[in-house]
């Protein structure tokens, strides 16, 4: 049977609505994050398989992955790399039942994305 009040029920969460918790945000970035890390592989394995072709080919591919997009590119998945790492250690940490708190919470998604950003600095000026 057709539902007559279907017009008039509230849609619920809406966007003008919902306010994104720090903790979803931070879920969905390292889901973004690890497909980054993907692609930027992707470019990493073809500048070895252009190393392993010919000089030309790989003349190529270097100068791809070290023009300025590359580096930033190669920047940014540093910055991915430690902030999946650092996420998948806060998920190891709530898998044991471990600062589950909302404030405790908020403050774990705080320390992955500064510790995140503080490592990516350590690691590009380190190297």
């Amino acid at each position: 049977m057709a539902d007559v009040n279907r017009g008039k029920r509230p849609l619920s969460p809406h966007l003008t609505i919902y306010r994104p918790q720090l903790t979803s945000m931070t879920s969905i970035l390292t889901r973004i994050t690890g497909n980054a890390l993907l692609l930027a592989a992707l470019m990493l394995v073809w500048w070895f398989l252009a190393a392993a072709t010919s000089p030309e080919y790989f003349a190529v591919a270097d100068a791809v992955v070290t023009s300025w997009f590359g580096d930033l590119i190669m920047f940014l998945s540093v910055w991915a790399l430690w902030y999946h790492t650092l996420a998948g250690v806060r998920h190891l940490i709530w898998d044991n039942a471990m600062m589950l708190e909302i404030d405790k919470a908020e403050a774990l998604g705080w320390m992955v994305i500064i510790g995140s950003v503080c490592l990516t600095l350590f690691t590009v000026i380190a190297i």
